[in-house]
């Protein structure tokens, strides 16, 4: 195959052309591209020894680390489909996800093998053999550095084409059970390309990840760098705090960082700390993953004068669907902006197929070279997400008379209340502008009068002050119609508060929790 439709070959070519340049660097370590392509390819020819072949599956509980990104490098260069799993799930969930996915390895950091080890006995496609642990070495497991260090530096010599199969990652399922989404080598690669071209990175620049590494945010933003010869720093994504962040991009001199809108608000949390730091090396700053308020961008581009933000709308399924550039940040705000290079089309679509008019609201579909290519194991699910070969992740939306889509709410997340439709998302832009709120979410419970009665869901940003339920009503005032309004508001703590691992709120898992309290 092309070697630069694979991520693994292009390592090879990069550990020759920047010998001397950091390729992965942690708060401990740091290797060079050629030290990262020779463990790589340690790993390679050991999970090769251990009887996998290409198209066998090797699946991943790990927390952001250097070795989760040399597992992802080591599969693509022999063929073998990672399968990386969300740290934060409870055991039965794990277990589905290994199962459903036929995976025949595991890969776990020492502090989730007590998880493993429950679930043990349920994961039937993996022997014993096959458990690696990264950390502190354990019964039952081979320790990763002892497991890697006798295997040869040479490249494998697997022939891998670049339609094969590369990731199988697991959405956050809100209903039911997660659905496997089937991500090709060409599919990735062409993200890495359009995002090198669409936001102007280059080999000198400096990714700082704090975002979850089994999550799609992660594998696009952070091998981007790999693919052009940049740097990648690596962030425990369970460790978000504001002041350590600051002094990581003073001291490593970040120059990008894709952050979603919860981490902006701790960071805006931290003024006097902001004063305090050098950040002027961050030339790109990227909101993601789930919608950013109009305030809270304002605020950003206030502390990090000079900054380039962007905003990128788009689904694990579909990759980057849309970028707003930052151009057009104070122009266009609320927008998700226009198609990323390369999409080839976004349709705005009612429920029979045709396509709305300007200003008006629909389905969200897409079609480009970053598509995924099926759910695994689910074909009537994968023909259900399409629509005469466009994609849609859910998603409700509008187009301007400019060109520009906005995001109006998930289609699963309307609220019916005195027949009338709301968007939650709309009155939390609204709630969310309060100088008091961290974050909120807006959900739709039963109501005999109403059929569903907008309740806010309110993350207060000093707990022993919040703001009470007159003075959030009050507030929202003529900005939303009375019918969008909060009929009750509730507290809180982020604890508590339903997301994805990316940060997206889940409504329906809010929803079903505070139905089920009031059942009983």
């Amino acid at each position: 195959m092309a070697s630069w439709l694979n991520l693994g070959q292009i390592l090879k070519v990069n550990a020759k052309k920047f010998p001397k340049t950091v390729a992965l660097k942690d708060r401990y370590r740091k290797f060079t591209y050629p030290e990262v392509n020779r463990r790589v390819n340690q790993l390679a020819h050991s999970l090769l020894a251990l009887g996998l072949s290409k198209g066998d599956k090797v699946a991943v509980l790990l927390e952001n680390s250097i070795e989760i990104v040399e597992v992802y490098l080591a599969t693509a260069k022999t063929g073998i489909v990672i399968v990386p799993i969300n740290f934060r799930l409870a055991g039965s969930e794990v277990a589905y996800i290994v199962n459903n996915s036929d995976a025949q390895a595991m890969i776990v950091h020492d502090e989730f093998t007590p998880c493993v080890n429950s679930i043990k006995p349920e994961l039937k496609n993996i022997t014993s053999n096959r458990y690696i642990v990264v950390g502190e070495r354990l019964n039952g497991y081979r320790e990763y550095e002892a497991f890697i260090k006798p295997s040869p530096e040479s490249e494998p010599e697997i022939k891998v084409d670049p339609q094969d199969t590369w990731i199988l990652i697991y959405t956050s399922g809100t209903t039911g059970k997660p659905k496997g989404v089937v991500r090709s080598h060409e599919s990735h690669i062409a993200f890495y390309l359009i995002n090198a071209i669409d936001f102007g990175f280059n080999e000198h620049d400096v990714c700082l990840n704090v975002m979850p590494l089994c999550h799609i945010n992660s594998t696009f933003f952070t091998f981007t760098f790999t693919y052009i010869g940049g740097s990648a720093y690596i962030h425990p994504a369970r460790s978000f705090q504001a002041e350590e962040i600051l002094e990581i991009i003073e001291r490593e001199k970040i120059s990008f960082i894709s952050l979603i809108p919860t981490h902006y608000s701790l960071l805006l949390n931290a003024q006097e700390e902001i004063t305090k730091r050098d950040v002027r090396s961050i030339r790109k700053l990227l909101c993601s993953s789930a919608p950013a308020r109009k305030d809270m961008k304002l605020a950003v581009m206030e502390f990090f004068p000079g900054v380039e933000l962007y905003e990128a709308y788009g689904s694990t399924e579909a990759g980057i669907v849309t970028v707003l550039k930052p151009e057009d940040q104070l122009r266009k705000l609320g927008s998700i902006g226009f198609e990323s290079l390369g999409t080839d089309f976004v349709k705005i679509m009612d429920e029979d197929g045709n396509e709305v008019g300007v200003g008006e609201i629909g389905e969200l579909y897409s079609r480009g070279p970053m598509l995924f290519d099926e759910y695994y194991k689910m074909p009537e699910k994968t023909t259900a997400s399409f629509k005469g070969g466009w994609f849609s992740a859910g998603d409700m939306a509008r187009r301007d008379e400019d060109g520009y889509f906005e995001i109006v709410d998930r289609k699963d997340n309307l609220i019916i209340t005195g027949g009338e439709h709301v968007y939650p998302s709309e009155v939390e832009k609204v709630i969310g502008s309060h100088p008091d709120v961290l974050d909120v979410a807006i959900i739709g419970l039963p109501d005999e009068i109403w059929g569903e009665a907008v309740t806010a869901f309110i993350i207060p940003k000093d707990l022993s002050a919040p703001p009470d339920e007159k003075e959030i009503i009050s507030f929202c005032g003529d900005k939303i119609a009375k019918f969008k309004r909060p009929k009750e508001v509730r507290l809180i703590s982020e604890e508590e508060m339903p997301r994805t691992g990316s940060g997206k709120i889940l409504h329906r898992a809010l929803r079903q929790r505070l139905i089920g309290e009031l059942e009983h």
